[in-house]
């Protein structure tokens, strides 16, 4: 009962540091006069990968480093079928602002992760690559800020409408606790939940490769499920699709790479037959949502929902 308990309160935790991330980037992308869309590519992206990358160390560390590469595709096939299904499923997600970039970015990367995996085990010239490739993306964006931080001043004096919580007049110190409560209750949450979890699915005598593929998967990816529920609550759509998007680029590039800096991290030929392509292909199919701007309805969350746990039933087949 006791780690009932603990998952509980973890869940908890992640829901309102959720809440919290989303006004902290709303806000703070409006008073550096850029779109909320960067800052979910990058502060709310990081912010809700935090826990892949705490237990992706901590399985490398540990000597069990294929959880943290299973964990890692697990979640991001997660973050897409998963987290963007459910709170389309519930709310309806309109199409947000323009992805197209970032998307192309995020399956560029996605080949690079899947490529170097086919090449053997990540090793620390792997991880090199992988963290470099990141850097690219984030000095992408940063020029991206400057250029639209730009056409802003050129437009001053111009009122846009505002999203509800957003508020002009919020001090610089409102707008660090939130994203700060954020990103510590993130972490914090997904821990207690996927530490309690585990303990009880191991109780079970489920394997550590299941493990990681599906229970820790999940687990890890519901602080991106806490921030896009709320961000769709709060008809965010760049903010929810954005953070899918962010979070992603960060799961293959950013911790992946840090952690075959830690130590050298085998792939399981099993991933590389099916669940890789399953991530893939999971990717791929945002692709008329961001080309063509679909809205994803609950026709869409629902098929989204069902078909990752089709995917969960045959892993754990």
């Amino acid at each position: 009962m006791t780690e009932f308990a603990f998952a509980g309160l973890g869940l908890i935790i992640l829901l309102l540091a959720g809440d919290l991330l989303v006004k902290g980037a709303v806000n703070l992308s409006l008073r550096l006069g850029i779109p909320a869309l960067i800052v979910s590519l990058t502060v709310v992206a990081f912010g809700t990968s935090a826990p892949e990358l705490l237990i992706s160390i901590k399985a490398v560390l540990d000597g069990v480093p294929g959880l943290a590469l299973g964990n890692v595709i697990g979640s991001n096939t997660a973050n897409v079928l998963l987290i963007l299904g459910i709170p389309a499923m519930i709310f309806g997600l309109s199409a947000g602002s323009d992805t197209r970039r970032s998307f192309i970015f995020m399956m560029l990367g996605s080949a690079l992760f899947v490529g170097l995996g086919f090449l053997g085990p990540y090793r620390w010239w792997g991880g090199l690559i992988l963290l470099g490739a990141l850097a690219l993306i984030l000095f992408d964006s940063a020029r991206a800020v400057m250029a639209h931080r730009a056409a802003a001043d050129a437009a001053a004096g111009q009122d846009d409408d505002l999203p509800d919580e957003a508020d002009p007049d919020m001090p610089w110190w409102k707008i660090i606790g939130f994203l700060a409560l954020g990103l510590i209750g993130l972490p914090v949450g997904a821990d207690l939940l996927v530490d309690s979890s585990v303990t009880i699915a191991q109780a079970f005598g489920v394997s550590d490769t299941v493990i990681g593929l599906t229970l820790v998967a999940v687990g890890t990816s519901l602080p991106e499920l806490a921030t896009t529920v709320m961000a769709a609550l709060r008809r965010h759509a760049d903010v929810a699709l954005g953070n899918v998007i962010g979070s992603n680029m960060f799961n293959l590039l950013g911790i992946i790479g840090v952690a075959s800096l830690v130590g050298q991290i085998p792939v399981d030929p099993a991933l590389l037959r099916f669940d890789v392509w399953v991530m893939l292909a999971a990717s791929a199919v945002l692709a008329p949502f961001v080309f063509l701007r679909w809205g994803m309805g609950r026709v869409v969350g629902v098929i989204f929902t069902a078909l990752y746990v089709a995917y969960i039933l045959m892993v754990l087949a």
